[in-house]
């Protein structure tokens, strides 16, 4: 567990507590209705970048086996911990988010889509526990990849596209340049949360801002925290479900649909009493992929494209040089998107 001294804490960025809205706005979508799902997700889509899905078909068993992975690797000692090395990319991190000058009261481990790279990088961390960790994590990122298939291929068909694997084939190539991001939140130290409370501000677990892929799978515990923006540009909270899925659209798939799905911009606040601990899988594509609007979603093609054409790789390379809270597609943008 990370703690904090009140002197650290007070370099924290804080929050002027948001209003609660009294009932979830959030849409689900169950994906054993798929021809329900294909509207639902593209309104969902288009209101919020953002839904829940249940009956996702992930195994409780290797959900509950990657949490109790993760729970272990966290609470060991942050000597041990420091072992899977930096996180540049791909590593341990501890307060400093990025390399811009972001801090969050988080701790975190970035794995790649390698598993015998993320056992290379584990094993001083593990020892002859490795092995199992790795095995659970092919298993639990298996399994989320194949729904992240079946969301992109609903997607496709809500949208009315013929290719039905135009997203899910970026995703899918042996050369995906997907990832995963084991998230852990401690609890603030109450002397120090409680004066933040009483000054009506929150503290900035992981500060706001949009996700670079395609689409982002998250999955927590049952603990708050999340939130995110609607248009109007207020924040709301998203109440916690450890039973389902939560998707994110990323910047790839608003620059893919010409801005007709929004990237959802989202924060998570930290909790006074209970530890997080969320799983990300991020649907990235080829790092050599080219990411431009479909033609096929251009009306009658005449609606004019928002973004210039990049590769998956300058995109990336851009959002690593930026700020959490930047605008990661002004640079792509060949007319302001509204």
């Amino acid at each position: 567990m990370v703690v904090l001294s009140k002197q650290t804490t007070e370099q924290y960025s804080c929050i002027r507590k948001t209003a609660t809205f009294p009932t979830p706005i959030v849409p689900v979508v169950d994906l054993s209705k798929p021809e329900d799902a294909k509207s639902l997700i593209v309104k969902a889509c288009e209101d919020f970048g953002f839904f829940k899905v249940i009956n996702h078909g992930v195994p409780v068993e290797a959900i509950s086996k990657l949490e109790s992975e993760a729970a272990e690797f966290f609470s060991l000692p942050l000597n041990q911990k420091e072992k899977a090395g930096t996180p540049n990319p791909f590593g341990y991190g501890n307060k400093k988010i990025g390399r811009n000058g972001d801090v969050g009261w988080v701790e975190y481990l970035l794995l790649t889509n390698n598993h015998d790279y993320n056992f290379m990088r584990l094993t001083s961390v593990f020892g002859p526990k490795a092995d199992q960790f790795r095995n659970v994590m092919r298993d639990y990122m298996g399994a989320v990849r194949n729904m992240a298939c079946v969301i992109l291929e609903l997607m496709a068909g809500g949208l009315k596209i013929e290719q039905k694997n135009v997203f899910s084939k970026m995703m899918m190539d042996k050369e995906s340049d997907s990832i995963f991001r084991l998230n852990h939140y401690p609890p603030c130290p109450d002397k120090n949360f409680i004066s933040l409370d009483n000054n009506g501000e929150d503290v900035i677990g992981f500060g706001e801002h949009t996700d670079p892929q395609i689409i982002s799978l998250l999955r927590s515990n049952n603990t708050s925290g999340l939130q995110i923006c609607l248009r109007d540009r207020s924040w709301v909270s998203v109440p916690p479900d450890q039973n389902s899925f939560f998707v994110n659209v990323g910047d790839s798939l608003q620059v893919l649909t010409n801005g007709r799905f929004r990237s959802v911009r989202h924060r998570v606040l930290a909790n006074g009493f209970k530890s997080r601990l969320s799983m990300i899988y991020f649907c990235g594509p080829p790092l050599t992929e080219r990411i431009a609007p479909l033609p096929s979603l251009l009306l009658n093609g005449n609606e004019e494209s928002l973004y210039k054409e990049f590769t998956w790789f300058e995109h990336k390379s851009s959002a690593y040089n930026t700020r959490l809270a930047d605008n990661r597609l002004r640079r792509f943008e060949r007319i302001t998107a509204s």
